[in-house]
């Protein structure tokens, strides 16, 4: 296991996810190595509740960071979980089509481009 993948691992112990009870890390590194990571933080109001993914790409921007290179969501369960439809937008705006790593704690795993689980994204290119 290398390290993105323990990094999303150790920081899903972190969540918040006191009403589902459904833990989530994620680590995103940059092209030049740097890893950020996020976990999930629920509210009772569920609305405001944030998701692993967009809590490390804040993070990150927050941090200057701006070239991505791939991202692994870390959630427990037997099928591997991946972003919902607003993370995907977010990593998509933010990160590129970059290299997407589901993991669960038992270590299975799954590779996909962003641009799998997002097709046919909105962006820029939209407004052209």
């Amino acid at each position: 296991m290398d390290r993105l993948m323990a990094a999303a691992l150790w920081v899903r112990e972190n969540a918040s996810s006191r009403y589902s009870g459904f833990k989530v890390g994620a680590a995103l590194e940059e092209a030049g190595g740097r890893i950020h990571t996020g976990c999930n933080v629920e509210n009772a109001t569920y609305g405001l509740t944030v998701c692993a993914e967009r809590v490390a790409v804040f993070k990150a921007i927050s941090e200057g960071a701006r070239n991505f290179r791939r991202i692994v969501v870390a959630a427990g369960g037997k099928r591997l979980a991946s972003p919902c439809g607003p993370c995907r937008q977010i990593l998509w705006e933010f990160c590129g089509n970059i290299e997407v790593i589901l993991l669960n704690p038992s270590g299975d795993s799954r590779v996909l481009s962003l641009a799998d689980l997002l097709p046919e994204p909105f962006d820029e290119n939209v407004f052209r």
